[in-house]
């Protein structure tokens, strides 16, 4: 047996893990009722959070029966217990991406992917080099292109605010993100191919496909009939992976045509074309595209929330560091501690995957701040990490943006509590984790993305809508143009 934390928390009390399960099969619908209609994630958690007393506690997750052949975890909600997640020595990561249940291998012609791949399996070191190798090998290409596409972007944002006096912002950043990715990783433009301007259509349905179970419309609980119509459509059977094949065989198509660079490095691995090609199409479909498509609109949520004052003095230093660089690049995005501290605080704040599955490779002792617990082999732990992150016992104001929490040295002492990247922000991802490959390209596209902004306008104001599973829906209602370069 081994523990999740060090010696010095070792007098914590051995306490039995509170919660339960309920009856069979029943138990676990009630959950998942509760979970999608009746409560939604965040009360979910919190009311058992409250009724156990304790940031640590059993509990089902959907969808359950019959999809998942098993629903029971134990909930980490606290930022002592989380970590024990990235542990591997302690915790498998084997077929638990999507977490208690797994899509069918037909939405990836029978591969198990990265993602669904133990650090422990060859295959993993394979696969995982490959990709850490063939993002190091475009980081001259990230700057130049992506302002091309930042570029048409904001013309498109600007030319819908002044037409129209607002703009919805999602599907333009989406666009535009998906097409700057693509051309990273497959060397062309997606309208250079087959895929002409559907691609980001047909990856959204192919990866929707996949995590229908995880999701719900949300409907209000006057409509309870239809929610149980909706229940049993999308929590009680998974989508036939069938039905996609037309769409996968076009993403395919597209990919293999292109990424040829790609491909020839993927063979220094030891990969044939046909794994390299479905693993890019998986990369570029959830952790690229699906990612990005959530982390920018959360971070002119918060930006655009916070105002003026916080416009101000991006815009200040973006163009003092601009000019005394001599433009946009990457030594200038490390001159700009406010714009790193900015886009870490929305990660923290809203991290763009809420959660994460790991199952105990043996007995374990997990702890929390204020408790043990012992979680026996083969049971499976679950991080919910919006609650981790803003765990009020590690960061001050937790539920508020807090702009410049990570400037100076103890700001920078609280980047090992970030965890949006299935791994502390200060560690790196590499073959033996699984630490998102991609982790530093998002956040230097981040930053990237506040400068131009910030070199283009003085200021914005945003209106809310309801939030989806991807991410904030964020509406300008106004720019103001630079009045200093």
């Amino acid at each position: 047996m081994s523990s999740s934390s060090g010696s010095a928390d070792a007098d914590l009390p051995l306490k039995p893990i509170p919660g339960g399960y309920g009856l069979p099969f029943i138990g676990a619908v009630c959950d998942r009722f509760d979970f999608f209609y009746l409560q939604g994630s965040d009360d979910f958690f919190r009311s058992r959070m409250l009724k156990y007393k304790s940031t640590v506690f059993r509990t089902n997750m959907p969808p359950g029966p019959f999809i998942s052949p098993n629903p029971r975890v134990i909930a980490l909600l606290d930022a002592a217990s989380f970590p024990v997640l990235f542990d591997n020595s302690k915790v498998e990561k084997r077929d638990v991406f999507t977490g208690t249940f797994k899509p069918s291998a037909g939405f990836t012609n029978g591969y198990r992917v990265c993602n669904y791949l133990d650090p422990s399996e060859p295959k993993h070191d394979q696969i995982k080099s490959f990709l850490l190798a063939l993002i190091a090998s475009r980081k001259d290409q990230v700057i130049p292109l992506l302002r091309n596409y930042l570029t048409e972007l904001f013309i498109k944002v600007e030319d819908e605010v002044s037409g129209h006096g607002k703009v919805y912002f999602n599907p333009i950043s989406q666009n535009e993100l998906f097409n700057f990715l693509f051309h990273l990783y497959c060397g062309k433009a997606p309208v250079q191919t087959k895929l002409k301007s559907d691609g980001l259509k047909l990856f959204q349905l192919w990866v929707f496909a996949q995590v229908l179970p995880l999701g719900s419309l949300g409907l209000p609980w006057y409509l309870f009939p239809l929610s149980v119509l909706e229940d049993l459509l999308l929590h009680t059977l998974p989508l036939p992976s069938f039905l996609l094949k037309w769409d996968l065989n076009k993403l395919y198509n597209a990919v293999e045509t292109s990424a040829t660079e790609a491909f020839d490095l993927a063979s220094t691995f030891g990969l044939s074309k046909d794994e390299a090609c479905m693993n890019l199409l998986f990369v570029l479909g959830f952790n690229s595209c699906n990612g990005m498509k959530i982390v920018i609109p959360t971070l002119m949520k918060w930006v655009g929330l916070a105002g003026k004052t916080l416009h101000q003095k991006i815009a200040d230093e973006v163009r003092s560091v601009v000019k005394e660089e001599g433009g946009v690049t990457l030594k200038a995005m490390e001159k700009m501690p406010l714009v790193k501290s900015v886009v870490w605080e929305s990660l923290r704040i809203e991290p763009p995957v809420a959660y994460q599955y790991a199952k105990a490779k043996e007995d374990i002792v997990v702890r929390s701040h204020d408790a043990a617990f012992l979680v026996k082999k083969g049971e499976t732990l679950l991080g919910f990490q919006p609650f981790a992150t803003k765990d009020e016992k590690v960061f001050k104001d937790a539920e508020r943006f807090v702009e410049d929490r990570f400037m100076g040295e103890e700001g920078e002492k609280l980047l090992r509590y970030v965890y949006w990247s299935n791994g502390r922000e200060t560690e790196e991802p590499a073959a033996a984790n699984k630490q998102c490959a991609g982790k530093n390209l998002v956040e230097l596209v981040l930053r990237i993305f506040t400068a131009e902004f910030f070199l283009r306008y003085d200021s914005f104001t945003i209106k809310l809508g309801k939030p989806t599973l991807q991410g904030p829906t964020v509406t300008i209602t106004s720019l103001v143009k630079a009045s200093t370069l």
